[in-house]
């Protein structure tokens, strides 16, 4: 993880005080920046957002799909734990946390807001980071990449249909053209723009100036990360002015959600004897989230100045600090998951 990547939070905080600045002192150049939309989409957002998507699905090989049954039990929890627990359990959490426990302290207008941006956040599981974290437990590498492809395929055909039934549960109108639109601009053609990019740059220079590439497109997508939430920020300052408590009362279903996770992810896999090197990046999978995909989603569902942006944000804020925490956790406990492991069977240990 280079210094950027390590302080992100650091950087997401200033660009939260440099949004709520500059839309303080500048409300008419926000003011029209908001209105530059076509079909429910924000044209500047749009555009930052896919200079944060792109370079981050270029990392993805999708024929590493094929080698998805060599660890087949890290595939199978971590796909149970992000597809059928990490959805339901978000909206679970947010309904139970921001429309019942924290309702006094938050704005009434907002809350199912809030909860759908939640909903959003959870049904779209982590790319790009997850191979960070899973460096620095020492993840097995084919996993990893395997996971993620296969997470990314199955996001293109669920995310919708997840996503929308939540919303119509939580009693929030789904505008179901505008969802789908999200996924044709935000995972689709995202996904095949940066898979022609990937074939490319590979076939004229191979692996090396794909990772050149790689390396000189990542403070690009940061970059537009940082600029969309300034733009966020400038959006919402007022609100987030007059209601300080409302980005701490949101991210308390979110440490939640993302610590049961990685555990449940964690334990399942001790439980089926899968090795540490697969269960670290597998909790890690379980655990985080593409909080750009669900910021862009949020913002096309339900504009730019909604709660439910505003709660996807607040998912960008604390994954770095979170998620290293979790690193820690698992590295930390390999001795104890290692000593449960049941003993390898003939066959493995005599492969």
């Amino acid at each position: 993880m280079n210094r950027f990547e390590r302080y992100l939070t650091l950087w997401v905080a200033l660009c939260i005080v440099a949004g709520v600045a500059l839309g303080h002192v500048f409300p008419q150049a926000f003011a029209a920046l908001a209105g530059l939309e076509v079909a429910n989409v924000n044209i500047p957002v749009a555009v930052l957002i896919w200079l944060m998507i792109v370079p981050m699905l270029m990392r993805i090989d999708f024929s590493a799909m094929r080698s998805v049954g060599a660890h087949w039990r890290g595939i199978g929890v971590t796909l149970f734990v992000n597809w059928a627990v990490k959805p339901f359990s978000m909206a679970f959490l947010g309904w139970l946390f921001l429309a019942v426990l924290f309702r006094p302290w938050l704005p009434a207008d907002q809350i199912e807001s809030y909860i759908a941006g939640l909903i959003i956040l959870a049904a779209a599981p982590c790319t790009a980071m997850v191979f960070v974290w899973s460096n620095l437990t020492r993840g097995e590498p084919h996993f990893t990449l395997s996971q993620v492809a296969l997470n990314d395929a199955i996001m293109i055909v669920a995310f919708a249909p997840i996503v929308g039934m939540l919303l119509g549960l939580s009693a929030i109108t789904v505008p179901w053209d505008t969802l789908a639109l999200s996924v044709g601009l935000y995972i689709v053609v995202p996904v095949l723009v940066a898979q022609v990019l990937r074939r490319l740059i590979l076939s004229s220079g191979g692996e090396k100036a794909l990772a050149g590439t790689l390396a000189r497109l990542q403070p690009v997508g940061l970059t537009a990360l940082l600029l969309t939430l300034v733009m966020l920020f400038g959006f919402q300052g007022e609100q987030i002015l007059g209601q300080p408590l409302v980005i701490a009362l949101i991210a308390v279903p979110i440490l939640i959600q993302v610590y049961f996770n990685a555990g449940l992810a964690y334990v399942l896999n001790r439980v089926s004897g899968e090795q540490h090197c697969v269960a670290a990046p597998s909790a890690l999978i379980g655990a985080s989230n593409f909080f750009e995909l669900a910021v862009a989603a949020a913002i096309s569902l339900f504009g730019i100045n909604s709660g439910a942006a505003l709660a996807t944000v607040v998912g960008v804020l604390i994954e770095v600090p979170v998620m290293l925490s979790v690193v820690w956790i698992v590295n930390r406990s390999k001795g104890w998951y290692e000593a449960g492991l049941p003993a390898p069977s003939n066959n493995e240990a005599n492969p």
